[in-house]
């Protein structure tokens, strides 16, 4: 049985990176498994080997670098991946990601969306770190992006769950509050909203509010 409260999965990766796909159809996969985010950060430091990654942002390999300073690394490394800001582990061996999120534990505060604008952390009886709320939005398509340099030259390769915003909301200090969200970006995107604390710690609590494009016909 998986954990009842959801279990953020983080793969930090490049698609100009040989070792990565491997990973990214891991967390494909995990992206249909009740219970799971499953999100895909595309990183920078890959980009001037040959490709520069369509989806990668300074935000994600700042955050990746959050994460290697809270736990005292001097280093980051590709494909990486986080389960609930805690355990890390090399994206690519599927029964040890299962085993990690098996045994994933989170007890943080509730998160509601008393509108689409809007989301509520509620207050939480005993001490908790000071915390950040962030808002990420990420397509759950599986987008088919053709590689035309780097290792994975001449690939296509298929990602899902990218990750294209992350938005610092505020802190949480234990109270309720109430945080505003901006606008989407772009439409089709999914929502979820993280609370970790601060500086790279364990994710406390997340949830997800599914957004889909209904323009079309």
């Amino acid at each position: 049985m998986l954990p009842s409260k959801l279990v953020v999965v983080e793969l930090f990766q490049s698609q100009g990176c040989s070792s990565c796909p491997p990973a990214e159809d891991n967390l494909n996969a995990l992206a249909d498994v009740p219970g799971v985010l499953a999100l895909s950060y595309g990183i920078t430091y890959w980009d001037g080997l040959g490709w520069k990654d369509t989806f990668a942002t300074d935000a994600y390999t700042e955050r990746q670098w959050r994460y290697a300073h809270h736990h005292q690394r001097d280093t980051v490394w590709t494909p990486q991946v986080y389960i609930n800001g805690h355990t890390d582990l090399v994206g690519t061996n599927r029964a040890q990601l299962n085993e990690v999120i098996h045994q994933a534990q989170s007890a943080g505060p509730a998160i509601a969306w008393p509108a689409g604008d809007r989301v509520d952390v509620a207050a939480s009886p005993g001490h908790y770190e000071a915390s950040d709320v962030w808002l990420v939005r990420y397509d759950p398509r599986t987008l088919h992006v053709p590689v035309g340099g780097g290792e994975n030259s001449g690939r296509t390769l298929d990602q899902r769950n990218v990750v294209r915003e992350l938005v610092h909301l505020g802190e949480w200090k234990g109270n309720d509050a109430a945080f505003s969200l901006p606008a989407p970006s772009q439409p089709g995107l999914d929502t979820a909203v993280l609370v970790q604390v601060q500086g790279g710690g364990d994710i406390l609590s997340a949830a997800l509010q599914e957004v889909r494009d209904t323009s079309g016909p």
